[in-house]
């Protein structure tokens, strides 16, 4: 099945104006002062009109602080700046976490997050709303709707859990210290897809969404309680959703997407599991309805941190990743040429030889005139500089291509 992604930045049409051998260019700011609260699980989106949205969450903490929502900030292409930052949703008394956007073919911005109910990543219970009228030069979006992604994985996601991880149980050597683990890990999960509420509850976004050319909806989400991946999908606007089969590894969260030439759909995932530590990976030949057995892959590392991957309007991927085993101190952007198989070209966003300094869970897309926005969550190693911040940075490829010593 032929698809792409549209994530408000690269659609099938899109005029890609960077010239060959373009000079290297890069910026990059704080869209606010560093803050003493937790500002965490940024998302980008380019607006028709040339602006950007950026959203992530805020408040005294995660899953446990009932102060949490979704803010957001637009950069004003007329004004070269980004806005104070809004509000974006809110459910008054209860955490509003890890928020995803993407600007469909009609020109509909969603926000997609999670809700945590009981102050636990499994009692977390997806929404999501749309827009046709967010830009205007200041303030949040005007939402015309707001529904739950109600979830429902089907009676017989037991076996296909099971299968799933049977088959990946058989492409790996499971050490012999790690064997009882595996076994609990496996018992534990089948026992979950058993039962109708766990299956149900729990269930939360990351990264960009995609969109097949079809016009069906491919959200990408993961569960802290079962610690794997799965797909919804709708192909009416949100009306009605389906889900795809389990996407089952041993830890494998976060889905991000790309499409391979000849329509296979790709998804790069972050390592909730044991050691050693790299993105995990599957394959779809059915635009994101059955999925491949999740393998490592052998260039990428990943110290249990989000990730994304996208196509670039020429051909290449772009993946953005922590590029170590341990620790977010290391940001790094990577090409490949290859659709996946290598990723020879390596540039770091950051990079603190301390450790002290923290910036992950990256949102990357292409722009319409062919350079990449990126936003991630920024603290920074200077120790007289306190709080937290989510940081914008605007580059070219050929930045990447020229390397860390560029």
């Amino acid at each position: 099945m032929k698809s792409f992604a549209v994530s408000s930045a690269l659609a099938v049409c899109a005029l890609f104006t960077s010239v060959a051998n373009a000079e290297p260019q890069y910026s990059g700011e704080l869209i606010f002062p560093l803050q003493d609260v937790h500002n965490h699980g940024s998302c980008i989106v380019e607006c028709p009109n040339g602006d950007l949205l950026a959203c992530w969450f805020h408040g005294s903490g995660e899953r446990t602080a009932d102060d949490v929502s979704i803010m957001g900030a637009r950069w004003v292409k007329a004004t070269g700046q980004w806005t104070a930052p809004f509000l974006m949703a809110d459910t008054p008394g209860f955490p509003d976490t890890n928020c995803c956007m993407i600007i469909d073919p009609q020109e509909r911005l969603w926000l997609l997050w999670p809700t945590i109910q009981a102050h636990t990543w499994e009692s977390a219970l997806m929404k999501y709303q749309t827009s046709t009228d967010y830009m205007q030069p200041e303030g949040p979006p005007h939402w015309d709707l707001m529904k739950v992604l109600h979830m429902k994985p089907g009676d017989d996601f037991k076996d296909k859990v099971q299968r799933a991880y049977e088959a990946y149980l058989a492409t790996i050597d499971v050490p012999a210290e790690l064997q009882e683990r595996a076994d609990k890990f496996a018992a534990r999960a089948y026992r979950q897809a058993d039962d109708m509420l766990t299956r149900r509850l729990g269930w939360f976004t990351r990264a960009h969404p995609y969109i097949l050319d079809d016009g069906t909806m491919l959200v990408g989400l993961y569960s802290d309680g079962f610690s794997f991946s799965l797909v919804a999908l709708t192909d009416d606007g949100g009306e009605t959703w389906r889900f795809s089969d389990p996407i089952v590894g041993h830890g494998n969260i976060q889905p991000s997407f790309a499409r391979k030439r000849d329509g296979t759909l790709v998804t790069y995932m972050r390592d909730n599991g044991p050691p050693p530590k790299r993105v995990h990976v599957a394959e779809s030949p059915d635009g994101g309805v059955t999925w491949g057995t999740v393998y490592d892959h052998p260039e990428l590392p990943n110290p249990g941190a989000g990730l994304e991957v996208a196509n670039l309007a020429d051909g290449d991927w772009i993946c953005i990743y922590n590029d170590t085993e341990e620790g977010r101190h290391s940001l790094a952007v990577s090409l490949s040429s290859d659709e996946g198989a290598s990723w020879p070209i390596t540039r770091h966003l950051e990079l603190d030889p301390t450790h002290k300094g923290s910036y992950s869970y990256p949102s990357i897309i292409q722009a319409a005139d062919g350079t990449l926005h990126a936003t991630y969550s920024y603290r920074s190693a200077n120790p007289d500089e306190h709080g937290q911040s989510i940081k914008h940075v605007h580059f070219t490829k050929e930045w990447i291509e020229a390397g860390d010593g560029g």
